[in-house]
């Protein structure tokens, strides 16, 4: 424990801790929170592993509340479009940013150095090697009183961490929260191919030490937030959240086919991974979980998360050949509440960000060749001296 602590801590030294990406709404816990709130720093953006239960629960914000009354809005059979960024001044909400600067560059999520895009925060070597995110809801309006257990996935975006603006499609089904509201929550883990700037191996640090600093970089991420469903006409409720299982077609580990009838069907769980405690997948360093096909998270709305969605579900195992079949709902009759707020243009030439599935057709375009992809796993090439930013979600929840 103390060789993994020490890695763990040059890691973070070299690597910079502010390399990611975070969902940002005043409706978020640790809205505010700054580099100097903790004894360490853990602001939204800053990765999750190897923390105690307490540390990575709700991102260690539960004393940092949203104001009362602050709700991330989830109108039902629309998207819900969340800021991403990694850096509140990127945002809608930078006049609450630690440089209360307007840092805002259109649809980008965060800009680099030198102006390349992806920049090095988003963790991806291009458009194709996203891995997706996804947000999840609890019925329960006191946060002390929600467990790992109790958040079901309710919508995925395969192409998060692309653009700022990021749909996430609402089941049309989806039943009202309790007077108080629910509660939310952002996650995400991104590319093992994408961990940070990588140039070459360090043959000095040997390669033990080199193994344990290439895989440091990859971790959960959790931002919880407070929510409330709009314009519901359903009294049918979520069904209780099941673990995923890894079942699609899986070709770097030797299983070009998917096994459907090994898959998690209806609610799942969101992924609690690579923490100290009270995690519920254990894949390994270089075999993480995604938010993608994989585990079944298909993209958009997670339609078939109700307690009526199936008729029987059989158990998932690799030698299951009965694969579940959806019942086929009523569409509920009301319909959603328009947005609280207009959502702010994009500079000219951008793809509009409510481009259903949550992807951006221009946004394509500015994939790096193939010939000029990065690999990143650890960042010796540019940013070793240097924090990094890091990519979490943004909303005054």
């Amino acid at each position: 424990m103390l060789l993994l602590s020490f890695f763990l801590s040059l890691s973070l030294a070299l690597h910079g801790v502010d390399s990611h990406i975070s969902i940002w709404h005043p409706s978020m816990y640790g809205f505010n929170v700054t580099d100097s709130t903790f004894p360490y720093d853990n602001r939204p953006v800053v990765p999750l592993m190897d923390m105690t239960f307490d540390q990575w629960w709700f991102h260690g914000h539960l004393d940092y509340p949203p104001n009362p009354g602050d709700f991330f809005e989830l109108p039902v059979g629309q998207p819900a479009t969340a800021e991403l960024a990694c850096n509140k001044g990127l945002t809608s909400y930078w006049a609450s940013s630690e440089g209360h600067t307007d840092l805002q560059t259109g649809d980008n999520p965060c800009t680099s150095d030198d102006g390349s895009f992806p920049s090095g925060a988003m963790h991806t070597t291009g458009f194709d090697d996203l891995k997706g995110c996804a947000l999840a809801i609890a019925y329960e309006s006191d946060p002390k009183k929600i467990q790992p257990e109790d958040f079901a996935v309710f919508s995925v975006n395969q192409t998060c961490v692309w653009n700022r603006f990021t749909d996430f499609q609402v089941p049309e089904r989806m039943p009202p929260c309790p007077e108080d509201g629910c509660h939310c929550a952002f996650f995400w883990i991104h590319s093992i191919d994408s961990g940070g700037e990588q140039s070459m191996p360090l043959p000095q640090l040997g390669y033990f030490l080199f193994a344990w600093l290439t895989m440091l970089p990859i971790a959960d991420y959790m931002n919880g937030f407070k929510c409330n469903v709009t314009g519901s006409a359903s009294v049918i409720p979520i069904a209780k959240p099941k673990v995923p299982r890894r079942c699609g077609a899986d070709p770097d580990y030797g299983k070009p086919d998917a096994a459907p009838g090994n898959c998690t069907y209806g609610a799942k769980q969101p992924f609690y991974w690579f923490q100290a405690e009270r995690n519920n997948m254990f894949e390994g360093t270089y075999a993480p979980p995604y938010y993608l096909d994989l585990y079944n998270f298909k993209d958009g709305a997670q339609n078939d998360i109700f307690v009526d969605s199936y008729a029987d579900i059989p158990v998932p195992s690799p030698d299951q050949t009965v694969v579940p079949t959806p019942l086929q709902q009523p569409q509920a009759s009301a319909t959603a509440a328009p947005p609280s707020a207009p959502i702010p243009p994009l500079p000219t030439n951008q793809a509009p960000f409510g481009t259903p599935p949550g992807r951006c057709s221009a946004c394509k375009l500015r994939r790096p060749n193939d010939t000029a992809r990065k690999r990143s796993l650890f960042n010796f090439e540019m940013y070793g001296h240097k924090k990094q930013r890091a990519f979490s979600l943004w909303h005054p929840f």
